[in-house]
């Protein structure tokens, strides 16, 4: 194979691998947006993205419908987000170390009821072929694009103009930049707060029935990878901006695709080196991140990490 042809394999790779693996990050990466965006912190999507990767597989095993084990998925999220949500209401309640504590909550019992399903297989999401005119079978492959990846895109535009647009983007932002103004202007910081996170969850939810449905497309206890913790630090380097979150998510997917790709033009020494990528991305993401000037550059005002 010629270096030419070495390198247009890999960045196809790269291309379809991006699209694939990028689309946990953006659903909890939005999910995570719009939760901040109001004024609240919850670390504990990663657990809500396992738990969400084992209730749709399990769904989509009994019932035969993958799209239902999304939905499920995406509620299972939306009672974690409503449970973070009420708790960080109480009074004295650090909303950090509850989404740590539900983190490991979600984990513990998505891994204690998904024993059962590690072996058996579910039926998987499609994909729709936008490489139906071409000739070479790696751009079709290339071009088999998940509808979960076309409904996340569409959600960030959507995000993107309605926080700046509409009216409840405005009480969101009202409410994460400052309580005491939301509640001049008559907003219920609370219920803004826990519809916010409950929407966050489900996303994360979806997010992560795409990983056992779609890619890789099975359920194990292994299958998140600290992904769900990486979308928290996305959120940080595309400053809270839905459109930049996008990017960014298919910044950690192109990462991730890295190791495979070089792999399918036979470059096997260092590979697993390549597959660590998107942690050494978020390692650097978070060191760079931690200057004064630009760590909290965008951040909302109510945040727990900007008092």
């Amino acid at each position: 194979m010629n270096d030419e042809a070495g390198l247009a394999t890999v960045l196809l790779a790269m291309f379809a691998g991006a699209i694939r693996v990028s689309t946990p990050f953006l659903f909890v990466s939005l999910g995570e947006t719009l939760t901040e965006k109001s004024g609240r912190i919850n670390l504990g999507l990663e657990g809500t993205l396992v738990f969400g990767a084992m209730s749709g597989y399990a769904i989509s095993y009994h019932t035969g419908s993958p799209w239902f084990g999304v939905l499920v998925a995406g509620l299972g999220g939306t009672v974690f987000g409503a449970i973070h949500g009420y708790l960080c209401k109480l009074p004295r309640v650090n909303d950090i170390a509850i989404g740590i504590a539900l983190m490991l909550f979600g984990t513990g019992i998505a891994f204690f009821f998904g024993k059962a399903y590690i072996q058996p297989q579910a039926p998987r999401l499609p994909s729709i072929s936008f490489g139906f005119w071409a000739e070479n079978p790696s751009v079709r492959q290339a071009l088999e694009i998940n509808p979960l990846f076309l409904i996340g895109l569409f959600l960030a535009i959507f995000l993107w103009w309605g926080l700046k647009n509409t009216r409840w983007g405005l009480v969101v932002r009202t409410t994460g930049d400052s309580a005491p103004a939301a509640l001049a202007l008559g907003i219920d910081v609370d219920r803004v707060r826990l519809l916010s996170t409950m929407a966050g969850g489900f996303f994360a939810g979806v997010g992560g029935s795409f990983l056992s449905l779609y890619y890789p497309g099975s359920w194990t206890e292994g299958l998140s990878s600290g992904q769900g913790l990486m979308a928290v630090a996305l959120v940080i380097f595309a400053r809270w901006n839905p459109l930049y979150c996008f990017a960014a998510a298919l910044l950690f997917g192109a990462a991730g695709a890295l190791g495979p790709a070089l792999q399918s033009i036979g470059i096997s020494r260092g590979y697993h080196f390549f597959n660590a990528a998107p942690y050494i991305m978020t390692l650097l993401i978070m060191i760079a991140s931690v200057s004064p000037k630009r760590s909290l550059k965008g951040a909302p005002g109510e945040l727990s990490i900007t008092k």
